[in-house]
């Protein structure tokens, strides 16, 4: 029977502990993002990633999107090094947007059919950003059955995936509207594969250095929300439908 657990409280490193140990277990749990409701999976654990899929009805032609709490954490997720991906990072992460990269090619994981690359974002929600900093990257993409609207709550995603997943950690409405943006740096000009929160035209600009990072709308100017107390998370650092 599916566990879900209130994250709206000041106190709730019981619940992240909760959810770390079923991550850990090879099972599902579902969290809040600053988007959508995501469904997530330890992105290193092949059956766990497996479970997504199934639980989802998802063609694995559709590769599973990986977040992390820092950019820190992207040289061991991809051998890229370029100015375009410092600087989208300078400007959204954390925030709404999605960057395709090549994936390292020692890695073991099953993200599904992903032609070497992976899509990966630093997602702007205080709950989802500790629980990846207790397993560790997580797989997570929208917490719906594939086809269905995203989960705006943690019961419309319940309502869907009911026992295939675990846990659901209920972090009161999200805003239900557009998911991340994303953009492709694998091929020689950035490409907008997905226009979601932030415009194509402003995502392009970045890339290409005619827009200064920091001269983009702040995440909370997006309506996105901004954690707490993390210096990691801080926007800048020098460190789907997914969420």
């Amino acid at each position: 029977m599916a566990e879900i657990l209130d994250v709206t409280v000041d106190d709730h490193a019981d619940a992240i502990e909760r959810a770390a140990s079923v991550l850990r277990a090879s099972r599902l749990v579902v969290l809040p993002t600053d988007t959508v409701y995501g469904v997530a999976a330890d992105a290193f654990d092949a059956e766990a990633t497996g479970r997504i899929f199934a639980a989802k009805d998802r063609e694995r032609v559709n590769p599973l999107p990986v977040l992390v709490r820092s950019q820190k954490q992207l040289p061991a997720l991809t051998p890229l090094v370029s100015d375009v991906l410092d600087r989208l990072v300078a400007a959204y992460w954390p925030g709404p947007l999605t960057i395709v990269v090549p994936a390292q090619p020692q890695l073991r994981w099953d993200l599904g059919r992903n032609d070497g690359t992976v899509a990966v974002r630093m997602p702007l929600d205080d709950v989802a950003l500790e629980v990846i900093r207790a397993v560790g990257p997580l797989a997570v993409t929208s917490a719906n059955l594939s086809g269905q609207p995203p989960g705006a709550t943690a019961a419309d995603a319940h309502e869907q995936l009911g026992d295939a997943v675990d846990l659901y950690l209920d972090g009161g409405p999200r805003s239900g509207g557009q998911p991340s943006t994303i953009v492709d740096v694998t091929r020689r000009q950035p490409h907008v594969l997905r226009e979601g929160v932030v415009p194509t035209d402003e995502v392009l600009a970045v890339a290409r250095g005619e827009l200064d990072p920091f001269a983009v709308p702040a995440p909370e100017e997006r309506g996105s929300r901004r954690p707490d107390g993390d210096d990691d998370a801080a926007r800048g650092d020098s460190e789907g439908t997914e969420g």
